[in-house]
């Protein structure tokens, strides 16, 4: 038998050995517990935020002596949060009073804020077994790809071609023998390896999505193209068609969209595992030109490679552009996650805090659209928030002399704008309540009638209080950014009355920093990176999309994601049978929320007015046009180095617009002649839209 001492020995040699960490889940958990952000948590141990998501899903581990501070830290939170600690009963919401000191409820918990990365095996794992019925051939001479395993071994998706050959991310190809669309689905969902990984601990895995060009359409039973009067993302089969009855005889369900370019097959969900296929019929025009430029004409490992990054950095398309974007919010914030009920001890579904919630909330009347049944039915006759994009041309009369003598007009547009405005924005989470007389708070989002016509501005710039840049004749409804701006600008504000929200959170925050990581990261795959100086970005800028037109597909989607998902957020009725009054489909989705995407446009309106601002001071330049996210200065030379400002060290001077790739920093978006944006001002036009040689596209976020 081993003596005292020997056992004693034994065990400080146990103790002198590197400390052991608690699985990867449980370090999130702890984390989360604690309510400390991943950056957060990387800024105290002088590391990355990308290297805690690493240690926090086992892609590595942390090394001396980052890995002793970090087991101190754990080891503190787990005596602090046990497992499976019962949560408190939630408060109930006080009644609604004025709100002289409300602040409104603090931004989640970082476990409500923090997406969690999928988990991949390490990579001596990654050797999956073939499923039956497929083969690994590389596409276009691509290496075989090092693929996790598990069950979505094969990636996210997979476009078929009429060959049966479906082509997936990095060049796999699997051999797929399904002559039905039943056959299809039931292929994807047992044999294929294609799905994707949940972004957030509480959500759910993302569907397998399977592209089907137009031979691999036809060769289903699916007409090459869909005829048809309407408009064309709402046209359907019919339910007679061939197909339809395949899919509903295999007891196969279809979203109540039906079968559209972007059809959902499905059936009800067995315990926790989800049966559900997507499908994209390119032919139907499932990819939109404008959002995927090209992508619909590319060869099928190609429009594979594209929809496989897009799918990596953002989601796994379910749509549109705006679907998805509207999408990838709800997969960052699911509504939903299971708590512990004290009296039974059973696990049920509770709300996600910071989160949207199931169900539907109507918005106040101000922020509603005209046709809304809480307009209609209440005869509203208040007015309506009207924060929208710039749409502003200066006077001609006010131009100068030395302006006209200028040679050049300059384009400048700001990168992702609405994005950019996204970031740290807090919004409202609870129903809005009503409140007359109230003190402005710039803290408290919401809509407040205000008069603000007394405030002059500046003729050779626009109002920050209208879309149109024309000052405002008597009361208005704002957004707080809007009021608060005016606050900044020196002004008493005095609110009439106000409809504000108790409970509030950064709810984009996610959004905007998945969507920020892919805009950046696709750039700089083509070439344009934060390290370039300025000289050296407009160069990159003049050929990235020429350096790799698949990667510049993903960066148009990634844009268009931003755009869309906003616009989402105040889907108009359609259909020429819709009558006002009655509600329309979009008004079930707890994501209809006018109130937030007033929110992203007021304050992007009003950073880019405060750039314009700084500008005429540090420069004594002024506008001539602006169009949403692009501006028109006149220039002496050709580039916007001639009238950007910068200090003597060379670096840009703060406040202004500055260059660079990142979200809400500036591009060159085209030069013409000074005499040629003048002309098209005197005709009453917008030289911002057409500075590139072309119109370019209004964005009001619909």
């Amino acid at each position: 038998m081993a003596s005292e001492e020997e056992l004693f020995a034994n065990i400080d040699a146990l103790l002198a050995e590197e400390p052991q960490l608690p699985p990867p889940a449980e370090r999130a958990r702890l984390r989360e517990a604690a309510g400390i952000t991943q950056a957060r948590l990387a800024q105290a141990l002088k590391s990355t935020t990308q290297t805690v998501k690493n240690w926090e899903n086992g892609r590595s581990e942390p090394k001396p002596p980052r890995l002793e501070a970090y087991q101190r830290l754990l080891n503190g939170w787990a005596a602090k949060y046990p497992a499976h600690r019962t949560p408190t009963a939630p408060i109930a919401a006080p009644e609604p009073v004025v709100p002289q000191s409300f602040t409104g409820r603090a931004a989640p918990d970082a476990a409500e804020a923090e997406p969690a990365a999928p988990v991949q095996a390490p990579a001596a794992a990654r050797a999956p077994e073939r499923p039956a019925a497929t083969s690994r051939r590389p596409a276009r001479n691509r290496p075989v790809p090092n693929i996790a395993a598990g069950p979505y071994r094969h990636g996210p998706l997979a476009v078929l071609d009429g060959d049966g050959s479906a082509y997936g991310v990095e060049g796999i190809v699997l051999d797929c023998p399904a002559t039905t669309v039943p056959e299809l689905v039931e292929w994807t969902l047992k044999e294929s390896g294609l799905g994707a990984a949940k972004l957030h601990r509480y959500g759910k895995d993302s569907d397998p999505l399977i592209v089907l060009t137009a031979a691999a359409a036809v060769k289903l039973g699916l007409p090459e193209r869909l005829e048809g009067h309407e408009q064309r993302r709402s046209l359907r089969l019919p339910e007679a068609h061939s197909v339809v009855k395949q899919v509903v005889k295999a007891k196969w369900q279809l979203t109540q969209r039906g079968f559209g370019p972007w059809a959902r097959i499905y059936r009800k969900a067995q315990g926790r595992e989800r049966q559900c296929v997507q499908l994209a019929i390119l032919s139907w025009d499932a990819l939109d030109e404008r959002s995927w430029p090209g992508v619909a004409e590319m060869e099928p490992a190609d429009i594979a490679r594209v929809l496989g990054v897009y799918a990596q950095r953002v989601i796994t398309p379910r749509g549109s552009t705006a679907v998805s974007g509207l999408e990838l919010m709800t997969a960052l914030r699911p509504p939903t996650r299971a708590v512990q009920d004290p009296e039974t001890g059973n696990w049920v579904s509770g709300h996600n805090a910071g989160s949207l919630g199931t169900e539907p909330m109507d918005p106040a009347p101000p922020e509603a659209t005209p046709e809304h049944p809480v307009v209609v039915q209440s005869g509203w006759t208040g007015g309506f928030l009207n924060e929208e994009a710039y749409q502003w041309v200066r006077d001609v009369d006010t131009l100068t002399g030395d302006e006209c003598a200028l040679p050049f007009a300059v384009g400048l547009d700001l990168n992702t704008a609405f994005l950019a405005a996204a970031a740290r924005l807090v919004v409202g989470l609870s129903a809005p309540d009503h409140f007359r007389n109230v003190k402005f708070n710039p803290k408290i989002p919401g809509s407040w009638l205000v008069d603000l016509s007394h405030i002059e501005v500046d003729p050779r710039l626009p109002s920050p209080f209208t879309p149109d840049g024309s000052q405002p004749t008597g009361p208005a409804w704002y957004q707080t950014h809007t009021v608060a701006y005016a606050q900044e600008l020196g002004h008493d504000v005095h609110p009439i009355e106000a409809y504000l929200r108790r409970e509030t959170g950064a709810y984009l925050d996610p959004w905007h920093d998945r969507l920020k990581n892919a805009y950046v990261d696709t750039l700089a795959d083509m070439g344009v990176t934060r390290d370039l100086d300025d000289r050296q970005f407009l160069t990159a800028m003049e050929q990235h999309k020429q350096n790799d037109p698949a990667l510049a597909a993903v960066l148009s989607a990634i844009k268009a994601t931003v755009k869309g998902g906003v616009g989402k957020l105040r889907e108009r009725p359609q259909g020429k049978h819709y009558k006002d009054g009655d509600r329309w489909p979009a008004l079930e989705r707890p994501t209809w929320r006018p109130d937030i995407r007033a929110a992203v446009i007021s304050k992007a309106r009003v950073n880019m007015h405060r750039k314009l601002n700084n500008m005429a001071k540090m420069t004594g330049l002024y506008p001539l046009a602006v169009l949403s996210d692009c501006v028109v200065y006149p220039s002496p030379g050709a580039s916007p180095l001639d009238f950007l400002p910068y200090a003597a060290s060379g670096k840009p001077q703060p406040g202004g617009f500055r260059l660079g790739p990142t979200p809400g920093l500036a591009k060159l978006e085209g030069v013409q002649e000074m005499a040629w944006a003048v002309d098209l001002m005197e005709k009453g036009l917008n030289p911002a839209r057409h500075i590139k040689g072309g119109d370019a596209v209004m964005d009001e976020g619909e």
